[in-house]
C-alpha cells in the first residue's frame, strides 16, 4: 500500500475546476499557458486507465483503417502502470492485439553483458506481452548480439523495420524526471536517430530505482527523438511530484535540447497524463489567478500575496491596491475590499507560522501559535530516514526540543551506509588494526572478520553490491557519527533507536519494497513511547530512501489511529537535504540565531564521512546535501524578512500532516 502524502497534503483543499473544468471555454482559458495538450489526474491509477482507454481505441481505428496498429512501447516505471491496465481491458474483452505490431523503443545495455533483472524487453514482456493476444512474430526489440563496434549498423536495420510497417501509429511513453524521453537525455536534438547512448548520471539513478539495483548499465540503445516524433499519435504519462520540474519545462518552458521531450510541442496530436503531483508547476495549479478567476482559499490567498510580494519587491505591508491592479489580482481586492485588508490578513497568517516553541510553550495562549502548550513536556520521536537527515534537516529544531524539556527521542530508520565512502571504511578499519596492533588485543575471529572486509574492499569493481559484513561496518560509521552529533545537541543517548527497517537492510542496495515487516518495528515504538509529536521526513532523496520510510511510518500511524493516544498526537513534516517546503504550504517556521545556526552547523560537522563526500550532490551546484540544506536554512529567513516579518539568521520550517485528511 502506498499512502500518496503529497498529494494529500498539497491537493487537499484545490479546487477540481483548475484541473478539470466544466467546459471547453474554461478548459482553454486555464490552458492558455500550455503548449501540449495536457490533462491532470487526481492519481496515477487514474491516468493509466485514461491512457489505456485511448491506446484501445486507437488500436480498434488503426486496424479499421489500415488492418493492423504499429506500437512502440515504452518500459519506463511510469507506462508500467498503463500496461496493466491494458491487460485488465484485453481479459475484459474490450482490446484485442491479435493485429498489432509492437516495438520495444529502449533497451539498456547493447553491447555489454545483458541480465534478466535490467532488460526492458523482457520488462515488457512480463508485464504485457506475455498477458495478450499478440502474435510473438509480431514483437520486435533491438539485436541483443550487437556489439558496440556494429550497434550502428543494427541501429539503422531497426529503423528500416519500423518504416516497413510504415513507422509508428502509436507511441507510449513515459517523460522521464530530466526532461526525456525513452533515454534521450538532455543535449538530445529533434533530430536524433536510432543509436548508442551514454547514460548520464540521472538516468543511471532512475534506472536502478526502477530495478531496484544500485547500479545500471552506463550505455543504452534508444529510438531518436526524430524517430518517437514520427508517431502519427503519442500518449506519455508522468507521475509524482519529482516529475514536476520536466513537466513545467515540457508543458510550458521553451523548445530545446535541455528539456528534450519540449520537441513534443512540435506533435500534432500528443496527450502527455499527469497526476496532481507532477501538475504542481504549472501555471493552471501554481498560479491560477493569471488565467482564470479562482476560488480563494486560505492557502491560495498566501500564495498569491507572496507572489505579488516578490513580483513587486516590496513587503507584504507595503503592498497597495494599485500593485494588485497591475498583476493581475485586482480580483483579492473585490473579495477583500482592500489591499490593506488582505495584506493584514496574510502577514498576520504568515506572523503565526514562527515559533521559537516548536513543543509548544506552557501556560500560554495558544490559539494562534502552530502547536498547542499542552501536554507539558511532550514525547516527541523524530525519524531519520538516513540517521543524518534529522539533525541535517532539523536540527536546530532538534536541538530547541531538548532544551525547552521535551522528552526527545531519535529513530533512525535506515543505517544509511549506502552514504558512506569505501574510503571511510578503510580509515577506520586502518585504525582497527593499528589498534589492535598496539594494544595486542587481536583474535583470530577479529582477524578473520577484519580480512574479510578488506579482501572484499580490495576486490569491489564500480557498481558492485557490497558484501553484509561492508554495509553492517559502513552502516556503524554513519549511525555513531549520528549518535555524536545528537549527543552533541542534547538528546539523551538512551533516547537514539536504531531500527534498519527490512526494506533497505535486506535489500542489495537498500532499496526493497515497503512491508509489513518494516511497519511492524515502528508501530511497536510508538506504541510504546506514546508520542504527542512525531517529525518525520517528506524529501524525496535520490535512491528513494526518504520516501520509503515516510511510507512505512504513515502506514503504522494509519494502523494505530484508533488508538486513544493518537487522538493527541501531531505529525510535523520536515524537508531539507532535498527539497524547500514552499511558504504557502508552511504551517511551522523554527527560528535559529546566528549563535544557534553556528551550533547547528557544528553538529552536522560531526558527520565526516558526509561532510567532504557522500554518493549524492545537488545536480544544479553541485554541492552535498547538507549544505543545500543549510542554503535553504537561510534563504527562508532572507524570505521571511523581505516579505516584512521578523529578520532571522536561519529558519527551519515544517507542515502539519492531518490523520484524518
Amino acid at each position: 500500500m502506498r499512502l500518496d502524502i503529497n498529494s494529500k497534503r498539497q491537493f487537499g483543499q484545490l479546487s477540481k475546476r483548475y484541473y478539470r473544468p466544466e467546459s471547453e471555454v474554461e478548459l482553454a482559458s486555464l490552458t492558455r499557458c500550455e503548449k501540449v495538450y495536457t490533462k491532470i489526474v487526481e492519481t496515477s491509477r487514474e491516468g493509466a486507465i485514461d491512457a489505456a482507454s485511448d491506446i484501445a481505441k486507437a488500436i480498434e481505428q488503426c486496424v479499421e483503417e489500415r488492418g493492423r496498429c504499429v506500437i512502440g512501447f515504452g518500459a519506463g516505471k511510469g507506462a508500467l502502470d498503463v500496461y496493466d491496465e491494458l491487460v485488465r481491458l484485453y481479459f475484459a474483452d474490450k482490446v484485442s492485439f491479435a493485429k498489432v505490431v509492437a516495438f520495444n523503443i529502449s533497451e539498456l545495455g547493447l553491447g555489454q553483458q545483458s541480465t534478466d533483472s535490467q532488460n526492458n524487453f523482457r520488462r515488457l514482456q512480463e508485464r504485457l506481452f506475455n498477458k495478450i493476444d499478440i502474435d510473438p512474430s509480431n514483437v520486435y526489440t533491438f539485436n541483443e548480439g550487437a556489439t558496440k563496434e556494429d550497434v550502428h549498423k543494427h541501429c539503422k536495420q531497426y529503423e528500416t523495420l519500423i518504416d516497413s510497417f510504415g513507422g509508428m501509429d502509436v507511441l507510449v511513453c513515459q517523460l522521464t524526471k530530466n526532461g526525456g524521453l525513452a533515454f534521450n537525455d538532455p543535449g538530445s536534438q529533434s533530430t536524433s536517430s536510432c543509436r548508442l547512448v551514454l547514460l548520464s548520471n540521472d538516468s543511471r539513478q532512475r534506472i536502478a530505482d526502477s530495478y531496484q539495483c544500485e547500479v545500471a548499465p552506463d550505455t543504452a540503445v534508444t529510438l531518436g527523438l526524430s524517430n518517437l516524433l514520427s508517431a502519427r499519435k503519442i500518449i506519455c504519462v508522468a507521475w509524482g511530484e519529482a516529475s514536476a520540474e520536466s513537466v513545467y519545462n515540457t508543458i510550458e518552458g521553451r523548445i530545446g535540447d535541455n528539456t528534450p521531450a519540449s520537441f513534443l510541442q512540435m506533435h500534432h496530436d500528443v496527450k502527455l497524463l499527469v497526476d496532481l503531483d507532477a501538475a504542481s508547476l504549472l501555471t493552471r495549479i501554481s498560479f491560477p489567478w493569471k488565467v482564470t478567476s479562482c476560488e480563494w482559499t486560505d492557502e491560495l490567498v498566501r500564495r498569491a500575496i507572496v507572489w505579488l510580494s516578490q513580483q513587486t519587491g516590496k513587503p507584504i505591508l507595503k503592498l497597495t491596491n494599485k500593485d494588485y491592479n497591475d498583476n493581475g489580482l485586482s480580483e483579492l481586492v473585490t473579495v477583500f475590499g482592500s489591499g490593506y485588508d488582505v495584506n493584514i490578513r496574510i502577514f498576520n497568517v504568515l506572523q503565526h507560522t514562527i515559533t521559537g516553541w516548536p513543543g509548544g510553550k506552557p501556560n500560554a495562549d495558544d490559539a494562534s501559535r502552530p502547536e498547542r502548550a499542552n501536554p507539558y513536556p511532550k514525547r516527541v520521536v523524530c525519524f531519520s530516514p538516513h540517521p543524518d537527515d534529522v539533525v541535517v534537516s532539523m536540527g536546530g529544531t532538534l536541538r530547541r526540543l531538548v532544551q525547552q524539556g521535551h522528552d526527545v527521542h531519535v529513530a533512525f530508520q535506515t543505517n544509511g551506509d549506502v552514504m558512506v565512502n569505501d574510503e571511510d571504511l578503510e580509515r577506520t578499519m586502518m585504525l582497527s588494526n593499528r589498534l589492535s596492533d598496539h594494544f595486542d588485543y587481536a583474535s583470530p575471529r577479529r582477524d578473520e572478520v577484519a580480512k574479510k572486509i578488506e579482501d572484499a574492499l580490495h576486490s569491489k569493481k564500480p557498481g558492485d553490491a557490497d558484501s553484509p559484513e561492508i554495509r553492517y561496518a559502513k552502516g556503524l560509521i554513519l549511525s555513531c557519527e549520528c549518535m555524536t552529533s545528537c549527543k552533541f545537541l542534547g538528546v539523551n543517548p538512551d533516547n537514539i533507536h536504531e531500527m534498519n527497517l527490512p526494506f533497505y537492510s535486506e535489500s542489495p542496495f537498500g532499496t526493497g519494497k515497503v512491508t509489513e515487516a518494516d511497519v511492524l518495528p515502528i508501530k511497536t515504538l510508538l506504541q510504546q513511547l506514546r508520542p504527542h509529536q512525531i517529525f518525520f521526513a517528506d524529501d524525496y532523496d535520490p535512491n528513494g530512501v526518504n520516501e520509503r520510510a515516510s511510507e512505512a511510518l504513515i502506514l503504522a500511524v494509519m494502523q494505530l489511529k484508533n488508538e486513544p493516544w493518537m487522538k493527541d498526537c501531531r505529525l510535523w513534516m520536515y524537508r531539507g537535504q532535498w527539497g524547500q517546503w514552499e511558504i504557502d504550504n508552511i504551517e511551522m517556521t523554527v527560528p535559529m540565531s546566528p549563535e544557534e545556526f553556528s551550533v547547528k552547523r557544528q553538529a552536522i560537522l560531526k558527520h565526516q564521512s558526509q561532510v567532504h563526500d557522500a554518493p549524492f550532490r545537488d545536480p544544479e551546484n553541485g554541492q552535498l546535501a547538507w549544505q543545500t540544506s543549510i542554503d535553504r536554512n537561510t534563504s527562508l529567513a532572507d524570505l521571511y524578512s523581505r516579505l516584512g516579518l521578523a529578520s532571522y539568521e536561519a529558519m527551519e520550517a515544517f507542515v502539519r500532516y492531518h490523520i484524518d485528511d
